[in-house]
């Protein structure tokens, strides 16, 4: 059987195709795994109470018609009305920012928003330009890497590598923008980026850019007439998992994309992009075309927390402090494991990963992923977070790991051992 070009490149090997199908195998295993790889966020008991209360209320008494609305009919291409508006006065009322309900559209998840927007302002465009879209500092996420139909589909600039302390102890790093590099690039100079994207928090380094940086950033796009797509995912307002002072802002330059799978939903595949109409009207005719409608029964759950603030309140004084007291356990346990090894650990600014550098790793970190599944414990290595660089000769970029502290106390403590016991043995060597 033959496929066409378009169908031969998504079935290629992937960074994240490798990811879900760990994260599925894990699952069914029968053996116990050390689930460090995914991007599963974790369970917070009093984050699911309030799901489970909201979901009760669809289905009984005077809501009930709300439960077979949301399942027994499609909304519009946008995506479901009631929440966009909710959405809207959230937003407005926290932040003044004076949108409407046609700044929003809603997508089947922050990856099925991603596959739009770049290949939207990613590729051959009618002047015959091919234009790519920018990351100002990577490692970045890596289900960017593959979502792009044609074209060099990224340009990428090394980061600025500074070292850190964390809660007063050495041992960690920062990475921040390289604007002289950024600045310099003969891409931009010559028309050929469509668009610039960055997550904050940085999925998969926890890094947050300063606000300095965002400003200097927004500055660039509106100074080349390009978009500046933020990944919000594990932002402000919900689920806020930010360790660091930082300020969310947004304009009609912005793409802003958020989510509500590390709120806890990520089975409900919602994804949210505030955006100028014009790129909203744009997401919405590719919603018809690839699914119809966005589904309906994430947006069902969160309207009422919205509408009260209690996703807000639940995402300030839940989600962030368990996140918070996980990295101080992480790296306790990797301190304990490694802390006389030549170990660095990206300043934990956000996001629910641990990005842990093994300077001077006698392998690369592919094959002590592959060390690692063969003692039950799965990372994701650093190979694949690298998209428009050409890491052959970066050493950096095969040298760590992205390591989840969603699991429970016992899953990372036991994952960290193993991975203390086989770094520990490669530095022996």
């Amino acid at each position: 059987m033959n496929f066409s070009n378009f169908g031969q490149k998504f079935i290629q090997p992937s960074g994240i195709s490798q990811l879900m199908d760990d994260l599925g195998d894990a699952l069914k295993s029968e053996q116990p795994i050390n689930m460090l790889g995914g991007g599963n966020p974790a369970r917070i008991d009093a984050v699911n109470r309030a799901f489970l209360a909201v979901y009760k209320s669809l289905a009984e008494g005077e809501l009930g018609s709300t439960a077979i609305e949301n399942i027994g009919n499609y909304s519009n291409p946008k995506g479901d009305a009631k929440f966009i508006n909710a959405l809207v006065d959230f937003l407005n009322r926290h932040y003044d920012w004076g949108i409407t309900k046609d700044h929003i559209a809603l997508t089947n998840g922050s990856q099925n928003a991603f596959f739009y927007l770049f290949n939207l302002f990613g590729g051959q465009f009618a002047d015959g330009k091919d234009k790519s879209i920018l990351l100002p500092l990577a490692p970045e996420y890596i289900g960017y890497s593959d979502v792009h139909i044609a074209g060099k589909h990224f340009v990428a600039v090394k980061p600025i590598i500074e070292d850190s302390e964390y809660n007063g102890e050495p041992g960690f790093f920062k990475y921040h923008v390289d604007f002289d590099a950024l600045n310099n690039l003969p891409e931009l100079k010559q028309g050929k980026i469509g668009a610039i994207c960055c997550s904050r928090p940085t999925n998969p380094t926890g890094n947050v850019l300063t606000d300095e940086e965002m400003a200097k950033l927004s500055d660039l796009a509106k100074a080349h007439d390009i978009p500046l797509i933020i990944d919000n995912a594990y932002g402000m307002p919900f689920p806020n998992i930010i360790h660091t002072e930082a300020k969310l802002t947004w304009d009609d330059h912005s793409i802003l994309c958020m989510s509500l799978s590390k709120i806890g939903l990520p089975g409900t595949r919602t994804g949210i992009i505030v955006a100028d109409p014009m790129v909203v009207s744009a997401v919405s005719a590719m919603n018809a075309i690839v699914n119809l409608s966005p589904t309906r029964f994430g947006t069902a759950i969160a309207t009422p927390l919205l509408e009260s603030d209690e996703l807000k309140r639940l995402a300030d004084e839940e989600i962030q402090p368990f996140y918070q007291a996980k990295v101080n356990f992480a790296v306790s346990c990797l301190k304990k494991e490694l802390g006389n090894y030549p170990m660095k650990i990206h300043q934990p600014e956000g996001a629910i990963f641990l990005w842990i550098w093994f300077q001077d790793l006698p392998i690369n970190t592919v094959e002590l992923y592959q060390r690692l599944k063969a003692k039950n414990t799965l990372i994701i290595p650093s190979e694949h977070f690298f998209p428009g660089i050409d890491t052959a000769a970066y050493s950096h970029a095969h040298e760590c790991i992205r390591m989840s502290i969603a699991q429970d106390d016992a899953t990372l403590e036991n994952g960290i051992a193993v991975i203390g016991e086989v770094v520990r043995g490669l530095y022996g060597q």
